[in-house]
């Protein structure tokens, strides 16, 4: 037997990393109604997206002005939740005829990607 023919070549192994997809974005976006006033807005802001007054306070005057506001762009499933939020949030207590919270729906980030 051959020495040559003993010895065992290697190819060399080439490793490929998949191609991650990021998922989907989905914003946040509130819908402006006359049933709910800045200071609502402003506390829901802060307390359910922990926004600082100022950011809290541009998004109220956005969803007044333009009749709708993105508070979020996330993940599905986190969007989900903050939408959840949004209604129970409640009725504002300083308008004596406010029957329930604000409408807030999901829409789909015009990032590309899908996950849905």
């Amino acid at each position: 037997m051959d020495m040559s023919d003993a010895l065992t070549q290697t190819k060399p192994h080439v490793v490929t990393r998949p191609q991650i997809r990021r998922p989907r974005r989905w914003n946040v976006i509130l819908i402006d109604d006359d049933d709910h006033t800045y200071e609502y807005v402003i506390r829901m802001m802060i307390e359910l997206f922990g926004l600082d007054i100022p950011a809290a306070f541009r998004v109220a005057q956005e969803v007044d002005q333009s009749g709708r506001a993105i508070c979020l762009t996330t993940h599905r499933e986190h969007a989900e939740l903050k939408v959840e939020q949004i209604w129970g949030f409640g009725p504002d207590e300083i308008i004596a005829g406010c029957k329930g919270p604000m409408t807030a729906i999901l829409e789909p980030a015009d990032d590309g990607d899908d996950d849905e």
